[in-house]
């Protein structure tokens, strides 16, 4: 492989155990630029034999990795940080080519990614056991806390640098080592960047493998392989409810980071113009393909109008088109299914009786046969149980619905089977927080828009928007174990 981070260097082969090696099948994955829909790179595509030998080798390297010092460990983690700051150019223009993002997508994406591995760095002097009393005379008790295994990384395609390195990262930090499956789309930024990243960190063989290969065809050998201690998901629901049923097969941890239904909450009193920014941002960066994006806004039937008005001109006024130009904001979505799908809920919603304010159409790009380009959409008189409100749309698509009080506010937000983000206006601060206390979701950003990230804060979500957490502790949890030492300094009285 070539010491190049670029969509043009050589991505032909997996990673398993230090080396690049080619897969026992003679199958490959085109890497489609979502802009100009064309083929920019090829990877393998796995069989089940690559899986297996990747696990090999990981459930041979974890447990000297796991006896490593704290230091070692520790400076695996930071060197993930400066692998990301000398290939900053290159990683923005690899999620440009892969992933269609705009240059702020792909600045955010490395941003949080650094953050995360800046965090996971702290994590091997975090892993405090502690020493307990005990009711047996001449007992000690002790608690460790040590790493668990193996552990699985099945990343998406949305967000696919900082969606892998919230599992990678942490689970390495911690003791543990990594079979990584990317998703099909992306299977650079997130899977193979990380082995060249790895290389550049010294990790010892093993301890990180990459195996690019299709859900359909690796998906299950991935979830339920027997070396698997954690599987650690991020996609749709109905996907990772399979993900997280084959990993109980085999007893593994699922750590799932599933769909998401977001509401952003207006209330009559609130300031509009500030709401209206972070709805701009909430529903349209990255085209709206974000868990945590929002995916519904409720407003009160006072600021209803005067809402849509500005919502729709601020649509109207982002620029759109490929996101090869450093100018977009809203560039592809990430596939033609995608995007007919999400058209789709738009053309439904249509059809029982919203309002298309703008957009709910492709843009068309010189050059390009059927563009994957969406318009900023705008729906008004929405209600929840019209397809782009209650299906998560992940598109550019802001369905407005109006409500009357803050108890139907906060009915119609929980509403869903989600519960992941939501965000909340108003402008008295105490009605704020009663609204966010009363929303069903794992978390909620008063005074902003739900897509917030940061790594020393759990992220989390309820219901069919997951299991297990990220950040800070929360994932220290999912890839560690505790494990109860006692000694007994006396001899001890049994009753036979």
């Amino acid at each position: 492989m070539g010491d190049s981070i670029s969509i043009d260097a050589d991505w032909n082969d997996l990673y398993v155990d230090g080396e690049w090696v080619e897969s026992a099948g003679d199958g490959t994955i085109d890497v489609e630029d979502p802009s100009t829909r064309e083929t920019v790179a090829q990877v393998p595509a796995a069989v089940e034999s690559d899986v297996d030998d990747a696990y090999e080798a990981a459930q041979a390297a974890h447990e000297e990795w796991a006896d490593a010092p704290p230091a070692r460990r520790q400076q695996a983690a930071q060197a993930f940080v400066d692998g990301l700051e000398a290939h900053k150019e290159g990683i923005v223009e690899l999620l440009e080519y892969e992933a269609g993002g705009s240059r702020a997508m792909g600045e955010t994406s490395i941003k949080i990614a650094t953050d995360q591995a800046a965090e996971a760095a702290t994590l091997p002097r975090r892993m405090k056991g502690e020493h307990a009393g005990s009711n047996v005379p001449g007992k000690e008790n002790i608690v460790e806390r040590v790493p668990k295994g193996v552990v699985t990384v099945i990343s998406p395609w949305n967000f696919p640098l900082n969606l892998s390195m919230r599992a990678v990262a942490p689970a390495i930090a911690a003791g543990n080592a990594v079979v990584v499956k990317p998703a099909s789309n992306t299977p650079i930024t997130g899977g193979l960047l990380f082995a060249k990243l790895a290389e550049e960190a010294g990790l010892p063989d093993g301890v990180l493998n990459v195996v690019t290969g299709r859900g359909s065809d690796v998906g299950d050998a991935v979830a339920s392989h027997r070396h698997g201690d954690v599987v650690a998901f991020t996609g749709s629901t109905p996907v990772g409810r399979r993900v997280a049923s084959k990993a109980a097969e085999n007893l593994a941890t699922p750590a799932m980071e599933l769909g998401g239904n977001n509401a952003h909450v207006v209330t009559a009193d609130a300031d509009l113009d500030r709401a209206v920014d972070a709805a701009t941002f909430g529903s349209f960066v990255h085209q709206g393909q974000v868990c945590i994006s929002i995916n519904r806004h409720l407003v009160h039937e006072d600021a209803y109008d005067e809402y849509v008005d500005a919502l729709v001109d601020r649509a109207e006024s982002l620029p759109v088109g490929t996101a090869h130009d450093p100018g977009t904001v809203v560039g592809p979505i990430i596939d033609e299914s995608q995007r007919d799908q999400m058209l789709g809920y738009v053309e439904e919603t249509v059809e029982a009786g919203a309002t298309l304010e703008t957009g709910g159409e492709t843009v068309e790009l010189d050059g390009v046969d059927d563009s994957l380009v969406v318009a900023p959409t705008v729906l008004s008189e929405v209600t929840n149980d019209m397809a782009a409100a209650c299906n998560e749309h992940f598109g550019p698509v802001a369905p407005v619905i109006p409500f009357s009080d803050v108890d139907e506010a906060v009915e119609l937000a929980n509403d869903t089977e989600h519960g992941l983000s939501g965000s909340v206006h108003a402008g008295d601060l105490g009605t704020a927080r009663e609204i966010a206390d009363r929303m069903e979701t794992g978390m909620v950003h008063i005074g902003d828009q739900p897509i917030n990230d940061e790594a020393h804060v759990p992220f989390s979500g309820t219901g069919a928007s997951g299991m297990g957490g990220y950040n800070s502790d929360e994932f220290l949890h999912e890839v560690t174990e505790t494990k109860w030492i006692s000694i007994q300094h006396e001899p001890r009285e049994y009753p036979f």
